[in-house]
């Protein structure tokens, strides 16, 4: 299976580090032109040093509706069309579990806001090209805290991750008639940011070795792992899958 992107445009949001740089350099990689945005803009200037000439970079905040739709529109005069969205950015933001009774208002809203409403201003807004084209792949990257317990223990997460798949179902139904496919990745814990950094030392060997141990290859994966599954689904060889969810965890 060869799997390639030769002249597709490809839009990754954020790609400052970890599982969004792997992505966007294995599209890159495979004769993509790639557009990737973050808030961290020292981090994705990184990602496009390591990259190259097929990255064009762009800082943003994906819960901004009217940024993003700023981006999508500049990017439509560059290249004129967009084949591949895929919303990556998220996270918790620098959050850690606490009882749901001390949990602010604004620490709720925020998580949602990067997890789950950037991932609709995202699609919303690359819909009309995609659908005027025929054509057109976005997918989406939730986590396993969608599909079970966060191990992060952040309600807020959760909660956005399981609304992300429930968003990706809804809109493969809606956009499929255009041909757009829409699909999910759920991956397990990979060590590939600083916060699943600071995530993997809190457990301590005891709890990282349990961790460890609960995973059928016994091993943690890594950000690749991640983007081979979403150049597979972002690929015309999955051109009849749509509304599923992928998980990328080594086997639970």
């Amino acid at each position: 299976m060869n799997i390639r992107f030769d002249g597709r445009t490809v839009l990754v949001t954020g790609a400052a580090h970890g599982f969004g740089r792997a992505i966007a350099g294995a599209f890159a990689q495979r004769g993509a032109r790639v557009f990737a945005c973050d808030l961290n803009t020292s981090g994705l200037e990184e990602t496009r040093a390591w990259v190259g000439d097929a990255l064009t970079a762009t800082s943003l905040d994906v819960t901004d509706q009217d940024g993003v739709g700023r981006w999508v529109r500049e990017v439509l005069e560059i290249t004129g069309r967009v084949d591949v969205l895929v919303n990556n950015a998220g996270g918790v933001l620098g959050q850690i579990g606490r009882p749901l009774e001390e949990v602010s208002s604004a620490d709720w809203r925020d998580i949602l806001a990067v997890n789950l409403s950037g991932v609709f201003w995202c699609a919303q807004a690359v819909a009309p090209s995609m659908k005027s084209a025929g054509y057109g792949r976005i997918v989406n990257i939730s986590s396993g805290a969608g599909l079970g317990v966060s191990l992060t223990g952040i309600q807020a997460y959760a909660s956005a991750k399981a609304g992300q798949i429930g968003l990706t179902r809804q809109l493969a139904h809606e956009l499929g008639p255009f041909g757009i496919t829409v699909n999910n990745v759920a991956p397990g814990f990979v060590r590939s940011n600083p916060t699943t950094e600071r995530q993997w030392e809190s457990y301590g060997p005891e709890g990282q070795r349990a961790l460890v141990e609960r995973i059928a290859l016994k091993r943690l994966g890594a950000p690749e792992d991640i983007a081979h599954a979403v150049l597979f689904l972002a690929s015309d060889f999955a051109g009849w899958i749509t509304g599923q969810v992928l998980p990328v965890d080594g086997g639970k």
